[in-house]
């Protein structure tokens, strides 16, 4: 696994998205389409005000400075705009392996194609640069729209992991778990990202 590429800037890009480092000043601009319980209602977490918010931002880049993650800004090609964010977390040097996720569009992005175009970007460049041999994701078990969209990616389901995580009301909660393997990255990526090829 190519680690050092990780302390580099990381910009990945399509024709539809741009995912760049999230130290970038125009994480300023998530403000605008943050406010939404909606996208933090599976979260463990809610940014309801300026505090909230500022808190988000300087968590997000300690921890990537401790190593914990890499997070990006998502760019809407099609409006120039921030549209949300994502991450490569939970990094494991020694088992060369990450999880993809801590992803969040705005309303207005949701439902455009983005998320698959991101997806593959991080996936794509997860496996042949970095060269991690798993990236897995997880999702709440009664989130069942992100679930189908972690299916949609080619993904495959592993199994529950229960009280995973604390969510923001202090309940316990299960994560359903998926994965895909280096070994598998060729044909996946033939079969579910032919358009990005």
């Amino acid at each position: 696994m190519k680690s050092q590429i990780l302390q580099s800037d990381i910009i990945l890009e399509n024709e539809k998205v741009l995912l760049i480092p999230f130290e970038n000043e125009g994480n300023k601009e998530l403000k605008s389409i943050i406010f939404d319980d909606e996208i933090w209602k599976y979260m463990g977490m809610y940014i309801r005000n300026d505090t909230d918010f500022e808190n988000y931002i300087q968590s997000t880049l300690k921890q990537k400075e401790e190593g914990v993650c890499y997070p990006f800004l998502i760019i809407d090609k099609a409006t120039n705009r921030v549209a949300g964010s994502t991450r490569y977390g939970y990094l494991n040097h020694n088992s060369q392996k990450c999880e993809i996720g801590w992803t969040w569009y705005g309303k207005e992005f949701q439902g455009k194609g983005l998320n698959k175009a991101c997806k593959f970007e991080l996936l794509n460049f997860g496996f042949e640069h970095i060269q991690f041999k798993r990236i897995q994701f997880s999702a709440d078990l009664e989130n069942k729209k992100s679930q189908r969209a972690i299916e949609k990616l080619g993904a495959l389901k592993e199994g529950l992991f229960r009280n995973n995580y604390i969510d923001s009301k202090g309940k316990s909660k299960d994560d359903v778990y998926y994965s895909i393997i280096s070994d598998e990255w060729d044909a996946t990526k033939k079969k579910y990202f032919s358009e990005f090829i």
